[in-house]
């Protein structure tokens, strides 16, 4: 791919995934939280595995390693993300797309009990910054966590938690699975798991809940915002590996945050922002080797 194409995919998926959140918010006006993350997947689901049906010899999940990944995936990676729809209910979009920048940062901390990976003190004080940079976004009240919004911010930072954990189980699983229908297919199994839950919780649809804006925030997350912006994102890690791919993850909130200031009229307050840049500073410094080399030059250390 030539540069300007490279940058243009960045850009897109950036763009694409910033705006699934206001579209979230929007869509949970008029939809119950799980049963409208499940219809996400559902429709993600069944657009990657067709394509993986016509691009992928081997598209079908058989081996143990396999199976385990898309259990994992689909557990942990896809249905965890229904406690983003739960807090989306009251969280800001810009806020929650905020929050997802501690992804890389618990990623690298669950790979040290589950891939037997280390962490250097240097490595450790990131982790310790990101997390305080987290706190400036929640701003939990100690005498009461359900104050607020609170509580609904914590839900998000438990699916930031599942998210982070799924993706290290896929690697702990060592797929042989191509990327395109292991992700289907996890999709595929989130959705089904995100729908009995959304039975449990007493969800059920109804006609009345479902217009114009209600089916359009759905078929955006579904087709665009999901189905489209993998594809794209392959394209980016096959190109370029998995780290360049998780700086998109950056840009992100940034796109929501705007996208959410002028579609929805959302204020990020100054702290939130604050404590955006500390979750960048500690991703920083928890990958800085990662960084220094993508970037051309080395620190002359070991990874964290």
């Amino acid at each position: 791919m030539s540069r300007a194409l490279d940058a243009s995919l960045f850009v897109l998926l950036a763009v694409l995934w910033g705006f699934s959140f206001p579209a979230i918010s929007i869509g949970l006006e008029y939809l119950p939280p799980l049963l409208f993350a499940a219809a996400r997947y559902d429709i993600a689901a069944v657009l990657l595995l067709a394509a993986a049906v016509v691009r992928v010899e081997k598209w079908r999940p058989t081996a143990r390693n396999d199976l385990a990944a898309v259990a994992g995936g689909g557990i942990f990676l896809i249905a965890g993300n229904g406690l983003l729809f739960l807090g989306q209910q009251t969280v800001p979009s810009g806020v929650a797309a905020i929050l997802q920048g501690l992804v890389p940062i618990l990623t690298a901390l669950w790979a040290i009990p589950l891939l037997g990976e280390r962490l250097s003190p240097l490595g450790a004080v990131g982790a310790a910054i990101g997390f305080l940079g987290v706190g400036l976004v929640v701003q939990p009240d100690p005498g009461n966590l359900l104050a607020g919004d609170t509580a609904a911010r914590l839900l998000i930072v438990g699916q930031v938690c599942s998210v982070a954990l799924g993706g290290v189980l896929i690697q702990r699983a060592g797929p042989t699975l191509e990327q395109l229908p292991l992700v289907g297919w996890s999709m595929l199994v989130g959705g089904l798991v995100l729908h009995a839950v959304s039975l449990g919780a007493g969800e059920f649809p109804s006609a009345d809940v479902l217009g114009p804006v209600s089916i359009g925030a759905l078929l955006y997350l579904g087709v665009f915002a999901t189905a489209i912006a993998f594809m794209i994102y392959f394209s980016i890690l096959e190109e370029h590996g998995a780290f360049e791919a998780a700086l998109i993850g950056y840009l992100v909130p940034i796109v929501a945050t705007i996208a959410s200031v002028f579609l929805l009229g959302e204020e990020i307050g100054v702290l939130t922002v604050g404590g955006f840049g500390l979750v960048a500073v500690g991703f920083v410094l928890l990958k800085r080797r990662a960084l220094a080399e993508a970037v051309g030059f080395s620190t002359g250390v070991s990874s964290p």
